[in-house]
């Protein structure tokens, strides 16, 4: 199978059921404001070029994702998958409303991926929570196929994903929970996978990396390395390098404690609080959203901070508090950043007109 036809899935514990699904591939006076503080050296029209608001009064919008023709589909929470035509414009209603979506606390419906050859199949993945047995929540992967503007056709994935129970789970080779999982498109066990032909088979042979807390975004580099973010508890949230078959300490480890057999984070907010989510990558630069960190974190990812002797990396916030809740940072196809507010999801301060899409060009952020 084909590297661009696999499903990457970060699978969560402890502080909600939250996921990625990632194929390896009249706020004018505001805004007026906020570009002023972007580049004083640019014009307000200038700088207002380079930040466009999409869309408006989105009800907590988790996940998006492009669509050949360059229109978007975006999850929210509740249950609802909306779509923006080519043209930028929200349709009134959405394309689907998925009924088994419980949402309930960080549960709901939440990542979504189109297949890398939609064109052809017109498959689109979803994750989302649902109820089994009464109170007892569990997460699974399904697979639509978007036909007449509409999704249809459900076909689960990989199903039965335990929700935020107990950090044990990240270490239980029993359990999917706290897991990265790399599967194929129809929900097998991806060829390669480190624990396939392990003897004994200690994991799910589903099973990419293990030992986490709550990652939530997910981003291929150049050198097809994979990154993710991960929330913490109480502050210590990281960004990772994901290597196969490796530990990443929950909940034994974080920060900077070490343990053998377990990787430490490629950075961490240590005493601070990211919370971070949706992460994409250009040209070496890694972006990701702040939740509570309410901004843009921008990571220069070109050289490995294990080689680096005496210097500093670039890694910077923008947009500190000026959107407030960030939960999506998606690289579209005309090389601009999309990234979505989360303030209506009773965490934040929600403005008028919240929840927004906003489209960034990356120039600003050097």
């Amino acid at each position: 199978m084909s590297k661009n036809l696999l499903i990457i899935l970060a699978l969560v514990v402890f502080i909600g059921t939250v996921t990625v699904v990632n194929f390896y591939q009249s706020k004018q006076a505001e805004f007026k404001e906020l570009t002023r503080k972007v580049d004083e050296s640019q014009s307000v029209q200038e700088a207002q070029k380079d930040i466009k608001v999409i869309a408006q009064n989105l009800d907590i919008p988790w996940g998006m994702t492009f669509l050949p023709d360059g229109s978007i589909l975006i999850t929210e929470r509740p249950g609802r998958v909306r779509k923006i035509d080519s043209y930028g414009n929200l349709l009134p209603l959405p394309v689907a409303t998925i009924a088994k979506v419980n949402h309930i606390g960080e549960g709901g419906l939440l990542g979504i991926a189109v297949h890398p050859d939609f064109e052809n199949n017109t498959y689109v993945y979803l994750y989302y929570t649902y109820s089994s047995n009464g109170e007892n929540t569990l997460n699974r992967v399904a697979r639509f196929k978007f036909e007449d503007g509409k999704l249809a056709n459900e076909q689960v994935v990989v199903d039965a994903i335990p929700g935020a129970v107990n950090p044990s789970l990240a270490q239980d080779k029993n359990s999917l929970a706290g897991k990265i999982l790399r599967v194929t498109d129809t929900g097998a066990p991806a060829p390669g996978n480190p624990f396939v032909n392990a003897q004994g088979k200690p994991f799910s042979a589903l099973v990419y990396s293990y030992g986490h807390r709550n990652p939530q975004g997910l981003a291929w580099g150049k050198d097809n390395r994979l990154w993710a973010t991960e929330h913490g508890s109480t502050a210590y949230d990281e960004v990772n390098i994901i290597y196969p078959g490796q530990n990443y300490g929950w909940p034994e480890i974080r920060g900077d404690e070490e343990k053998e057999g377990m990787e430490k984070p490629f950075i961490h907010s240590s005493t601070s609080t990211w919370a971070p989510s949706g992460a994409d990558i250009k040209d070496d630069v890694f972006y990701f959203a702040g939740l509570r960190g309410e901004a843009v974190f921008v990571l220069d990812i070109k050289t490995d901070p294990r080689l680096i002797v005496g210097k500093k990396r670039m890694f910077k916030d923008f947009f500190k508090n000026q959107f407030g809740r960030i939960r999506d940072v998606v690289l579209g196809p005309d090389g601009m950043l999309y990234i979505t507010t989360s303030n209506t999801d009773g965490r934040g301060n929600p403005k008028v007109d919240d929840d927004t899409l906003i489209k960034i060009n990356p120039k600003i952020f050097r």
